[in-house]
């Protein structure tokens, strides 16, 4: 049996998959797995105060090496769907485009994952050496608790291993073949809060003004670049993203302002070493009277060229005429929860309308990667 990968993309667009909702999604794809000789578990994450979550474990052949396709179902949502001019979650396929949401980010490479297995299982009716697994999320768009990072944990007491991993993200800025992400840069959000007294601002002698504390401070993290990057990263940046007293008088002091700055770190850092970095610069002012908090989402990670991204790359180029550009730009991606476990790289789908009205893919850019996902399989384990 061999999946079409346009029919799949426009069946999985139909499930209404929004975070955390899950409408089919998960099951859509085991049982599309299943037919074709995978063993698939469905498994729930739950945790207090969040969502419980559907992920899909599935794998065929038990001998090394082992390489395993992950992506997530879900997406985020459509704000106003009278706008879209098809509706988001019919898939409609106009013959040289697919429209939805979740057509780019990215249900179109997952159903171009599928379809290459399983003309890759064709062909070779189903001997070859080794193993091929899929790793598939429904809460990469959300919280990211109950999905790849319990999913990997899992696979791990239950012995279920892999070498590479390709993580389906919509990797190309326009076109197809133009970039594959091999790491990421770690992202660490900071709240600084400094209090004061509150008072009428024709009487500063009877207030505490807060913020020319918060000024200073700000400037100490601001006006020196944290590195100048290295070979595989561009400098690590610290951007200020929000400054809020809950003031809405003009003539009172307020009694309190905080601030929120995201940074994202390449590997010179990590989170112990970049809150020691914010420590240190904030300490040189000699004060205390301030409040600082770290939340962080995930260390910086880069998988070096090798075989693997070597092999990957001149496939991209065969197939799309472009040599990719090999890069650790962008946000973050449950990539950063694989790295720990194997070998991990992205590349998927052109990125330019996720989260966007009109999401979509080209039709030729879905059966182009379904092709080079089909000869990574040929070429791993030739």
């Amino acid at each position: 049996m061999i999946y079409d990968p346009l029919e799949l993309t426009t069946e999985l667009i139909k499930c209404r998959s929004v975070t955390p909702r899950n409408d089919g999604a998960i099951e859509l794809l085991s049982e599309k797995l299943e037919n074709i000789g995978f063993k698939c578990e469905i498994i729930e994450f739950s945790e207090e105060g969040t969502e419980p979550i559907k992920n899909l474990w599935a794998q065929i052949g038990e001998k090394s090496p082992c390489i395993s396709f992950a992506g997530h179902t879900d997406v985020v949502p459509v704000a106003d769907e009278d706008s879209w001019t098809s509706p988001p979650f019919e898939g409609k396929n106009d013959g040289d485009i697919i429209i939805g949401r979740g057509a780019a980010d990215m249900k179109g490479s997952i159903s171009s994952f599928v379809s290459a297995v399983s003309s890759y299982l064709n062909e070779c009716k189903k001997e070859f050496q080794g193993s091929i697994a899929f790793i598939i999320t429904g809460d990469e768009e959300g919280v990211a608790i109950n999905g790849t990072r319990k999913l990997l944990e899992w696979m791990e007491s239950k012995g279920h291993k892999f070498d590479d991993c390709i993580v389906g993200e919509p990797t190309n800025p326009n076109k197809l073949g133009e970039m594959i992400k091999i790491g990421r840069r770690g992202s660490t959000n900071i709240t600084i809060k400094c209090e004061g007294v509150e008072g009428h601002v024709a009487y500063p002698d009877l207030a505490d003004n807060p913020i020319p504390k918060l000024v200073l401070l700000l400037n100490e993290l601001i006006k020196d670049p944290l590195d100048s990057g290295n070979e595989y990263f561009d400098a690590s940046n610290l951007e200020l993203t929000s400054i809020d007293t809950g003031n809405l008088a003009t003539n009172v002091i307020p009694s309190s302002i905080s601030a929120t700055l995201n940074i994202r770190y390449n590997d010179n850092f990590d989170k112990e070493k970049i809150e020691k970095e914010i420590h240190n610069r904030l300490d040189s002012l000699g004060f205390n009277n301030f409040e600082l908090s770290f939340q962080h989402s995930g260390d910086s990670f880069i998988t070096k060229p090798g075989e693997f991204v070597s092999n990957l790359e001149k496939i991209v180029e065969k197939h799309s005429g472009i040599k990719p550009v090999l890069s650790t730009t962008g946000g973050t991606s449950d990539a950063r929860f694989i790295k720990d476990y194997g070998r991990v790289v992205e590349f998927g789908l052109v990125g330019k309308s996720m989260h966007k009205i009109d999401e979509y893919s080209n039709n030729n850019d879905i059966i182009k990667l379904r092709d080079i996902y089909l000869d990574v399989l040929r070429n791993y384990f030739s």
